[in-house]
């Protein structure tokens, strides 16, 4: 294995807390916020898209168009410091300080990467699906990471939450991966064989820099 010189991480769920982010949804549907959570969890327990939770409140319910109706009516989705996960700032900065590469990249819309980019973090890169026209789970998205971080893919590590759309593709073009164990895919999704080639696997952020620089000092 090979020194970690770039590290990207996912943005929902491993760095922000989207709690917030699905009550609003719920309630702009009208749902107790208990109940869209459920059905939330057992979507994603069926292993289908999350998407799919409006369809059973809201039958051909259409996200961007209602994402444009929300920001119409001063009701846009939105997070901010207050939803990062607390290790989350600590955790960039250290990597970073150890002269780590360290990007964001993630399925989030070009309000998202703007609200990324008005938090100051301490990152070389930002990238969202948006931006760069490619989205997870595609090989596209992960070889994009990977031109991005300027290092072959095996001294690339993506850190994220989930493992069908994180961990798996990422590791089939070559990166290295950790998966953190937060959110309901962190929590609910299993696959043992694409979990014994993670290179790290995390309760939360604030371990993974002492686990990289222990992994790097053994590779000279």
């Amino acid at each position: 294995m090979a020194r970690i010189e770039a590290i990207f991480f996912d943005v929902g769920e491993t760095l922000v807390d989207e709690t917030r982010e699905y009550g609003t949804w719920a309630d702009w549907l009208g749902v107790p916020r208990h109940t869209f959570s459920a059905v939330f969890g057992a979507v994603i327990a069926q292993g289908k898209d999350y998407r799919e939770t409006f369809q059973v409140f809201k039958p051909g319910f259409d996200l961007a168009l209602e994402r444009e109706r929300r920001a119409a009516v001063g009701q846009p989705e939105s997070f901010g410091e207050e939803n990062l996960y607390p290790d989350a700032r600590q955790c960039l900065h250290e990597l970073k300080a150890a002269g780590i590469r360290v990007g964001l990249a993630g399925n989030q819309t070009a309000r998202a990467e703007q609200i990324l980019k008005a938090l100051a973090l301490p990152v070389d890169v930002i990238g969202t699906s948006d931006s760069w026209g490619v989205e997870k789970p595609s090989v596209a998205f992960f070889s994009r990471v990977i031109e991005e971080a300027g290092v072959p893919a095996a001294s690339v590590l993506y850190v994220g939450d989930r493992l069908d759309n994180d961990v798996k593709p990422a590791q089939q073009v070559g990166i290295a991966t950790a998966l953190v164990r937060r959110g309901p895919w962190g929590h609910i999704l299993r696959d043992p064989v694409v979990e014994e080639q993670c290179l790290f696997s995390l309760d939360g952020l604030h371990q993974l820099p002492a686990l990289v620089r222990e992994h790097n000092a053994t590779r000279g």
